[in-house]
């Protein structure tokens, strides 16, 4: 029988940017005990957590796996993923494989069904983030100068990009699109960066149209 702290982890796996009365209401214990296996996995680096404004009042605590979480369960599907990755890589010419990664960004804003018309800079950002928290990402961002840096964390797609970094223009190619302006990639944690982070400048260049 899994114990809580599995089913804790397990429902993070799946349901990345959980509160403690949803993972009180998973595991089936009080929100009180939920907190208690928390403090012990956030101490031992498995969990990572942040606020998260929701409307008025004060922010929410919510939790998702750290990339020491990710890394305990089975990596089997990362195997299999790697190795329809490789037989692709070898049957398709490099444009097509680019093609590929484009169109998944591009579905993935399509399934999230949500106009960005009229959106401001901020609002674009705060969309990017709901987009990548729903694929695993625990994502944020800032204000910084003249441009903003959107940050993510935790990487559901790490083991992957290890074999087959071109799984990174995912994540790129979903930001630009989004925001519909340049987006330079400064920092990867395939590069050895605490995590990967893209600077967006506040100013939108000439010749670039909505």
């Amino acid at each position: 029988m899994k114990s809580t702290r599995e089913k804790i982890l397990e429902n993070l796996m799946e349901n990345p940017q959980s509160t403690i009365n949803d993972l009180a209401r998973v595991v089936s214990i009080n929100s009180i005990s939920v907190r208690h296996h928390l403090t012990s996995l956030l101490a031992e680096g498995l969990v990572q957590g942040e606020e998260e404004r929701h409307g008025v009042g004060r922010p929410r605590m919510v939790y998702s796996l750290s990339q020491k979480g990710i890394e305990r369960f089975p990596n089997r599907y990362f195997e299999l993923t790697s190795r329809l990755l490789d037989q692709m890589k070898e049957t398709l010419p490099p444009a097509v494989i680019d093609k590929f990664f484009t169109d998944i960004a591009e579905n993935m804003i399509k399934d999230f069904e949500k106009s960005t018309e009229g959106f401001s800079t901020e609002q674009k950002l705060d969309y990017i983030k709901e987009l990548l928290q729903k694929q695993g990402f625990s994502v944020s961002w800032k204000k910084e100068d003249s441009r903003y840096l959107i940050y993510e964390n935790g990487c559901p797609y790490f083991h992957i990009s290890q074999s087959h970094p071109e799984v990174c223009s995912v994540g790129h190619t979903l930001i630009s699109r989004v925001m519909d302006i340049p987006v330079s990639k400064v920092a990867c944690v395939l590069n050895g960066d605490s995590s990967c982070a893209y600077s967006i400048s506040e100013e939108k260049p000439e010749g670039i149209h909505s």
